[in-house]
């Protein structure tokens, strides 16, 4: 099956000496014959038959082979002999016996081959990143917190629901991207996008087996006068057994999503010229960075149908016993995910017209002193388990690659901090409603974050960088993140809480120790396991209306906020009448707001903006066979340093500006009220510290970086477009139906 002609036109050249690939033994230890000669008299010859010798001997057999493509020339004549030259360009066989239609086996429609190109591929990868985003970052954070009230979950076995993700991804990675990176990679892929559609269902499965959800609560919990408490259950839920469940749906998800982002980025690499890479690979990462914020917006949707539907309750999603429908997005997700697995499964292990760009890729791999890279081009390297230590030993005596892997398990701390943190964040330095946080952080992301990754492809590509070019660009965008970073110097001052952060009367707190009670409210005997902010409105919050000295409620109509009426602690001097207040937290008016914002908008954008070329970095420096391995090895340093113990650090950093800690049945849980300064101060420390060591690795990485020598042999389709005339290391493994 011919490929697709490749005209000469394209490129704006015609090579003037040809390129003779052998056929390779058949006992697999024949090196291949080297590059052959033109005559000195011929502007543009015709390469040797392969069923001849490069010195132009006969073949034993006396015959040409039967498959043999060298009557086509290498190029058109000259203008001189021909009025339309450069009209037949260069030929692509396919080698003998595979099969580079789309379909699944026999069966391979002609409807089907339009989008047998890298712009399909792209498509429907695109497609199962977003799905992936949008399930895995998307709604498991958003609908964490209703899965833990309605299974009785504690925040340390959510955590682990969460980590189930990461641990099978680790679990898998090597696995998956050794052997996976010399299969057939569409199937790979297309199984994992099923094992991830499975998760989701599996994920949603609780909901089904369980009996209806019941809220205990109380009309009047947390009045003055009418509070009661609900009683500490000691004995685990049997709800709680599910946590199983849905860290196997997790397991399921971390499974699948291993060879998305390894095999996935490798099979668009090789498809797709080399300065047109960059630009394939930051549309498909910019695809998965839109999946979580469509995960935040329609989970939150959801979570606005009360999760028994058809059922009516009285409680409203404000309430702290509601629990939305946090399954109906799992059930999209994971029937889109099984819909979007067959077209993949159906992309042949290489797309029609592929081949020339790996023929002529130019070879970027880090040359090792000890020569021991020539390793890799061997045809059989890598195809069996013994080839496993020797390639990790090869990787890992490339130090471009350890540093390029460092300075991402740097940035991927940021990036799982920002992600966990940013919200809350801004939730205390804004005096925001964790959803309105939610929903302004993600404001930020999409075009910061999703910007920034497509950005980073382009530049690559608009200025046709090489390795080392890229990894300065990296380090250039560490720079101007790590500049921007110390705007966390400034913060917005804490709303005055009372008993928090002053005393009832507005002096301070002696001694920074916490003091809820008062004269005021005294005699209403309130709990501090009510905790549900009240802003009075004498702009001073309370922990509670019960802490506030309030004694009815009623709803505003206007905005369907309850008022409380009859507050005893609230300053009745500002507004005649009795003392008043609203549910919720008072709103802050900062001035420095816009700037915060605005240089934490630069912080997200070039933090993304160094990801696809430092990817594009680590696939340029690896030997074109260790490409998915070193990703796959890439990825479990990235997640075992970074994105596993980067929440971890941040959080355990914030947690120290804790001002009001929840008190859950005598032990401590989450955090209500942060300091600002404090959290503003911690952050840049956690910052600098990550972005000055991403920024050294960088250096390194690039000072380190050795690339090959350049060649005297002529130059290629992808190396003119780099604005180089090296040609890439012989690849003697490729079969001799493909001549050019």
């Amino acid at each position: 099956m011919a490929m697709p002609q490749n005209s000469t036109r394209e490129n704006g050249f015609c090579f003037s000496q040809p390129l003779d690939f052998s056929r390779p033994s058949p006992h697999g230890g024949e090196a291949g014959r080297p590059l052959g000669t033109a005559r000195e008299d011929d502007g543009c010859s015709t390469p040797l038959s392969n069923g001849m010798a490069s010195s132009g001997a006969p073949s034993p057999s006396g015959a040409p082979s039967p498959s043999d493509s060298s009557a086509e020339p290498l190029c058109a004549p000259s203008p001189a002999q021909d009025p339309t030259p450069l009209e037949e360009g260069i030929k692509y066989v396919s080698a003998e016996g595979e099969e580079l239609a789309c379909g699944w086996g026999a069966f391979t429609p002609g409807c089907l081959q339009p989008c047998n190109t890298s712009k399909g591929v792209l498509f429907f990868l695109c497609v199962a990143s977003f799905l992936q985003g949008m399930t895995v970052n998307g709604f498991i954070n958003t609908v964490i917190t209703s899965i833990e009230r309605r299974f009785d979950l504690r925040s340390y076995q959510s955590g682990l629901i969460a980590s189930s993700y990461d641990i099978a991804a680790c679990v898998c990675l090597t696995f998956v991207s050794y052997f996976g990176g010399n299969g057939h990679k569409p199937r790979w892929l297309g199984w994992g996008v099923l094992l991830m559609g499975l998760g989701s269902l599996l994920f949603a499965l609780p909901h089904f087996t369980t009996g209806p959800y019941e809220a205990r609560s109380a009309a009047q919990v947390g009045v003055c006068g009418g509070n009661q408490s609900l009683p500490c259950s000691q004995a685990a839920s049997s709800l709680s057994g599910y946590r199983f469940v849905f860290m196997l749906g997790q397991f399921l998800h971390g499974m699948g999503a291993t060879p998305l982002y390894t095999l996935g980025v490798t099979y668009l690499d090789e498809n797709v010229k080399t300065n047109y890479s960059p630009v394939y690979i930051a549309v498909f990462y910019t695809a998965a960075i839109l999946g979580p914020a469509a995960g935040y917006l329609v989970g939150g949707m959801f979570l606005n149908i009360y999760t028994e539907i058809g059922r009516e309750t009285d409680m409203a999603p404000e309430n702290t016993l509601w629990v939305g429908a946090w399954w109906i997005g799992f059930l999209g997700a994971g029937a889109a995910s099984l819909l979007i697995s067959i077209p993949i499964l159906g992309y042949p292990q290489r797309l029609p017209g592929s081949q020339r760009y790996i023929v002529m890729r130019v070879s970027e791999a880090h040359q090792l002193k000890d020569g021991s890279h020539k390793k890799a081009l061997d045809p059989d390297f890598g195809k069996t388990v013994k080839d496993l230590p020797r390639s990790v030993l090869l990787l890992l005596k490339n130090p471009t690659f350890i540093f390029l892997c460092l300075a991402g398990a740097t940035e991927a701390t940021l990036i799982a901090g920002m992600s966990t943190f940013g919200p809350k964040f801004l939730e205390s330095q804004f005096s925001l409603s964790a959803s309105e946080a939610a929903t302004f952080f993600g404001y930020l992301v999409v075009p910061a974050g999703g910007g920034g990754t497509f950005l980073g492809g382009f530049l690559v590509n608009k200025f046709k960088l090489r390795c080392s070019g890229i990894i300065k660009l990296c380090l250039l965008c560490t720079v101007s993140s790590l500049l921007a970073i110390f705007i966390f110097f400034i913060h917005c001052p804490n709303m005055p809480m009372a008993g928090v952060t002053q005393m009832y009367d507005g002096s301070a707190l002696p001694g920074g120790h916490l003091n809820l009670t008062a004269a005021c409210n005294a005699q209403c005997g309130c709990l501090q396991g009510t905790y549900s902010p009240v802003c009075g409105t004498d702009g001073i919050m309370y922990y509670s209306p019960c802490h506030a000295g309030c004694k009815s409620v009623s709803v505003n109509l206007r905005n369907g906020k309850k008022v409380y009426q009859e507050c005893s602690c609230v300053d009745k001097a500002l507004l005649p009448g009795s003392g008043r207040a609203e549910a919720g937290k008072c709103t802050s008016s900062c001035a420095k707001k816009p700037l915060l914002l605005c240089f934490i908008f630069v912080v997200i954008l070039f933090t993304f903006l160094s990801s696809i070329p430092a990817l594009t970095a680590t696939l340029r420096c690896v030997s074109d066979r260790q490409r998915s391995f070193a990703l796959g090895i890439q990825w479990i340093v990235v997640r075992t340093l970074g994105g596993i113990p980067g929440p971890i650090a941040f959080g355990s950093m914030i947690d120290k500006s804790c001002l009001l800690w929840q008190d859950q049945c005598g032990e401590q849980g989450s955090c209500y009220v942060y300091q600002n300064s404090a959290m503003s101060r911690y952050t840049l420390v956690a910052g600098l510290v990550y972005k000055v060591l991403g920024t050294t690795f960088f250096i390194v990485a690039c000072l380190l970086y050795k690339p090959p020598p350049p060649e005297s042999a002529p130059g290629s389709l992808d190396a003119s477009e780099n604005g180089s005339s090296d040609l890439q290391e012989h690849k003697p493994s490729l079969p001799a139906e493909e001549d050019i």
